[in-house]
This record gives C-alpha cells, sequence and structure tokens, in this order.
C-alpha cells in the first residue's frame, strides 16, 4: 500500500478511481441503508463503466435492505485472491470490515476511502472523506456526478436509501439542504418513494415489535432524566427470536425522550462481546465517549464494541457519559 494521502479533491479521487480496471468493494459489518445503498450504488455505476466489480460484507444483511437492486451479489465470504484495489465505503477504520482482511491484505493493496465519519483514521492509499456529508450516499452521488455517470433507477433506489435512513427521512440535525436537494435529483428517475419508505420504517415483523418490547421494559432513566439507557442480552434476542440487527434503530426510543440529552443501547452479541450505539439531542459529543472504548462516529450518533461482561460495560458507558455531561457544554 502506498504512503497515505488525503485527496484534496473530489476530481482527484474520481480520477484515481476512473484508473482502476476492477475493484473489490466493502462495507463495514452490522450493515445499514448507507453502507450498503453506498457501496451498490458505486459498484453499479463502476460495471457501467466495464470494469469488473465484486461486492463483499461479512455480517448478514437485513431483511428490510433486500430490496435493494444488486443486493443479492454481496458476499459474506472474502476469497483470498482479491484484486489489487480495493474500496471502503462508510467504514470509519479499516477493521470495521473484517479484521484478518487488515492484517493480510492492505498491506499490499491500493486502497480507496470513502466515508463521511469525523473519526475516520484515513487508512487509505486515497481518501476522500467529508464529515459534512449526512451520508456517505451523498458522497457517491457526488462522485458519480464527477465520473459523469447517470442515475439510473436502480442506481437512485441506492443511493436514496442511503441518505434516507442515515438522516432519519431527513429528521436529523445531519441533515442539510443538500441532502434534500440529492434526494430530489434522484426522485426524478421515477423510484417509488411509498414502497421504498414501507419496506424501510413502516413494516415491522413479530419479532422486531417484540423486541421492541423488551427494549422499552428494560429501558431505565438516570441522573434526573438525562441520560437513558436500553440493554438487551443474548436472553432478550433468544426470548424475542430477534436476530440482532433487528435492534436497528431502537436507541432512538430511548432518545426521543422528553429531557433526555445522551442516550445508549448495549446489546450482548456473545459473552464479553457488547456492542454499543450512542445518540445525544442538543450538545453532547456521543463521537468523543465512543472513541474512549476504541470507537467512534458522528457527534450525535457513535458506537463502539466493548469485551467486557454486560454488567461491567453498562457501568463503564454510563459512568463515561455521566462524565461528558457533567464537565457541560464549554467543555
Amino acid at each position: 500500500m502506498g504512503s497515505k494521502t488525503r485527496a484534496n479533491t473530489l476530481k482527484q479521487f474520481a480520477l484515481n478511481i476512473r484508473e482502476v480496471p476492477e475493484a473489490a468493494l466493502f462495507s463495514h459489518v452490522s450493515p445499514d441503508g448507507d453502507c450498503l445503498g453506498s457501496m451498490l450504488a458505486l459498484g453499479i455505476a463502476l460495471e457501467s463503466m466495464g470494469k469488473k466489480v465484486s461486492y463483499y460484507n461479512t455480517s448478514p444483511l437485513p431483511d428490510n435492505l433486500k430490496f435493494l437492486p444488486g443486493i443479492e451479489r454481496i458476499s459474506r465470504s472474502i476469497p483470498e485472491d482479491l484484486p489489487a484495489n480495493l474500496i471502503f465505503i462508510d467504514c470509519a477504520e479499516a477493521d470495521r470490515v473484517d479484521s484478518h482482511l487488515v492484517n493480510n491484505c492492505l498491506p499490499t493493496r491500493t486502497i480507496f476511502n470513502i466515508d463521511h465519519h469525523i473519526s475516520n483514521t484515513l487508512y487509505g492509499t486515497y481518501n476522500y472523506v467529508d464529515v459534512t456529508a449526512a451520508a456517505t450516499g451523498e458522497i457517491i452521488y457526488s462522485l458519480l456526478r464527477e465520473l459523469k455517470i447517470s442515475i439510473t433507477k436502480e442506481i437512485a433506489i441506492n443511493l436514496y436509501t442511503a441518505i434516507i435512513t442515515d438522516t432519519g427521512r431527513f429528521s436529523y440535525s445531519n441533515t442539510t439542504a443538500k441532502s434534500f436537494k440529492i434526494a430530489a435529483e434522484l426522485v426524478k428517475t421515477g423510484i417509488d418513494l411509498v414502497a421504498i419508505n414501507n419496506i424501510l420504517f413502516e413494516r415491522k415483523s413479530l419479532a422486531q415489535i417484540r423486541l421492541l418490547h423488551k427494549a422499552l421494559s428494560n429501558l431505565v432513566l438516570l441522573k434526573d432524566g438525562s441520560i437513558a439507557v436500553i440493554v438487551l442480552s443474548k436472553e432478550d434476542f433468544a426470548e424475542t427470536s430477534a436476530e440482532e440487527n433487528l435492534s436497528e434503530g431502537l436507541v432512538n426510543y430511548a432518545r426521543n425522550i422528553e429531557d433526555v440529552e445522551a442516550a445508549v443501547l448495549l446489546k450482548e452479541l456473545d459473552n464479553d462481546e457488547i456492542k454499543v450505539s450512542l445518540r445525544s439531542n442538543s450538545w453532547l459529543d456521543v463521537n468523543k465517549v465512543a472513541s474512549k472504548f476504541g470507537g467512534g462516529g458522528h457527534i450525535r450518533a457513535a458506537g463502539c464494541t466493548i469485551n467486557l461482561p454486560l454488567s461491567e460495560a453498562t457501568q463503564s458507558v454510563v459512568l463515561a457519559l455521566e462524565e461528558a455531561l457533567k464537565h457541560g457544554r464549554n467543555n
């Protein structure tokens, strides 16, 4: 891998990608609409340029995203004989994809890093990280425009899904005028907004509803109602017959409670492996809190994985949130 450089302009990054004859595309574990939609949109576009593309994500794909055009081509198994060029999409750190890949392939490959997380470590040979973008899907849209690739309906469905999921239907604080402008251009391709919104936000499986009930039953408020905590154990997932990816968005129920500034969802994936999702409402920088545990993300939305028993992980995260809130807005 060449020396690390930050791509100064989208134009330069596009020129670098244009020279690639073949690429493997990767998105982060526990995939969401932004990473999958962005990856598929870029891959379909590169194929339209005559390039050979393969797609990889090592996690199970969420059922509500299986409508995305091209998603059936994503493989969970990463082969040994990867091409010379690897494109990482929506990954703040390379090991958010696969630690084996990082240790064995990255040193000998050219890495393209496309992301919008403020915690991105600029691990690529070429990095294009725009922290002002509400979603990586916005960056991919701009990249495709720079490459002069026409936005087909397939690409539009993927990009619209990327943007609408990461902005919470244009309700999160990361939403900008650009988000609406790009979405408006995507709608012009004739995508079915009602169907997409129904699949992404309205339709629920019985297991999801049972998990929601369990999560709300477990919810507790701390520090005069300024911190809301939801804890889900392995037993909770087993009792509700819910896969871990069905917990996507549950932390927002905690965040939405009046007077809550910080919300956290802790999920026990395995013994001593706890996945943590952090959210804030007005001023708290949860990216800084997540970074204390080796994670990151955005100022209002971040996450990390903690290798401790569930009760200890919960105590550690709550203490970190209390400390952050105590320091106040100006520190």
